[in-house]
């Protein structure tokens, strides 16, 4: 605690389920692991094109299994992207996030609801009072607001005060400022053992560390550019460019879009998207979600959720970042709009953009909402 201390329906076998997807009518390499935004700024865009922010290598300066499987890529992302620019171990900041409100997932409001505090006073994912906060709270993703219940800003500001404490030279002092514990010292130096790469290979002597977590990198070239909707580049209509005022989450969906839109449609998706030869609606939308860490493989793989299991999923309503659109009849499909991009497999009249005649997963001009449902409106918790 911080300061304390397209036109046919289509109904293809899916495991023991069907998927249905209304449909318009080279492969990915290898089963990537959820996805960590990376540092290849390609420069695909134009004026509007402009690179913005900072951008990170996934896994740079090593991690663990663990770490890969425990700690949510967006999250991830903040902790090395703060941690460089303090100079200080990205494990370090990882394992104080974990220790306060393990990773934004410990239902405590002071962690996740806006100025909610715990007894002590403490709020945020990374538990900031208000007296440290207004000496060390910073800026973290640059939109002009420094909240200490927002996740860029928290995280930022909690590698400002531990650099300012005695991190990187004196670690225990400076953990020991941001909680005077010595059972919370001993705690944060355990979790931030268990995040670095083992010395005697990746996870040994970790019985946490298992197997089926694989390279979280992507191939994907990433262009970031200012604002906060994600917009087609101007030279190749099969990339999004990644808004620089979203969520990493929100940036990470973006390049999981980037990474399906050379596949056709099919049903090989199920009911594990990774490394699929083709994804129809369904397989499409579960695959960006675990790459974004919004959904774990191992809950896609035994539910194979198709796209009428969207119709109930998530919470009602469209979402501020991302919106998920499902029905039943009088076809299964589902599609996704992510910062104003629609991801979708069907483009029968509702696609004037440069992918309006191609099959699969595309991104497609939302030019307006299919009209041919009844469509259930969700978004993701919190997004």
């Amino acid at each position: 605690m911080a300061g304390l201390t397209s036109g046919l329906a289509t109904d293809a076998p899916a495991s023991s389920r069907r998927a249905g997807c209304f449909v318009a009518a080279v492969a990915l390499g290898g089963a990537l692991g959820p996805l960590l935004l990376v540092a290849m700024i390609a420069g695909l865009g134009g004026p509007s094109a402009s690179s913005s922010g900072e951008s990170a290598t996934p896994g740079g300066g090593g991690g663990s299994l663990l770490a890969r499987r425990d700690i949510p890529p967006a999250l991830r992302l903040l902790y090395e992207q703060a941690a460089r620019r303090y100079s200080l171990d990205w494990a370090l900041l990882a394992a104080i996030g974990k220790v306060e409100c393990d990773h934004g997932r410990d239902p405590d409001p002071s962690c996740r609801i806006v100025g909610s505090v715990n007894g002590a006073g403490a709020g945020g994912p990374m538990q900031f009072i208000a007296s440290t906060w207004a000496r060390y709270g910073v800026d973290g993703d640059g939109d002009g607001i420094v909240n200490r219940w927002d996740a860029p800003d928290a995280i930022y500001s909690a590698a400002n005060y531990l650099r300012d404490s005695g991190a990187p030279g004196d670690l225990a002092r400076a953990i020991l400022a941001y909680n005077h514990s010595g059972a919370y010292l001993a705690e944060v130096e355990h979790w931030a053992a268990r995040y670095r790469p083992s010395t005697a290979g990746e996870g040994a002597g970790d019985s946490s560390a298992t197997d089926g977590v694989e390279d979280p990198e992507t191939p994907t070239p990433v262009t970031v550019a200012a604002g906060a909707q994600a917009r087609l580049s101007p030279i190749n209509g099969h990339v999004a460019l990644i808004p620089a005022a979203a969520p990493p989450v929100v940036q990470a969906l973006v390049v999981a879009g980037n990474e399906v839109q050379d596949l056709p449609y099919g049903p090989d998706g199920h009911p594990d998207p990774r490394g699929a030869a083709d994804e129809d609606c369904s397989s499409s939308v579960n695959y960006l979600f675990y790459r974004a860490g919004l959904r774990p493989i191992a809950e896609i793989v035994k539910q194979n959720p198709l796209a009428q299991d969207y119709m109930r999923w998530g919470d009602p309503g469209p979402g501020r970042w991302v919106t998920v659109f499902a029905t039943l009849r009088p076809t299964p499909h589902v599609f996704v709009v992510i910062a104003g991009l629609r991801l979708d497999t069907s483009h029968r009249g509702t696609d004037v953009g440069p992918n309006r005649y191609q099959d699969g997963p595309r991104w497609r001009l939302l030019d307006h909402i299919p009209s041919w449902a009844r469509w259930s409106v969700r978004h993701p918790p919190g997004l």
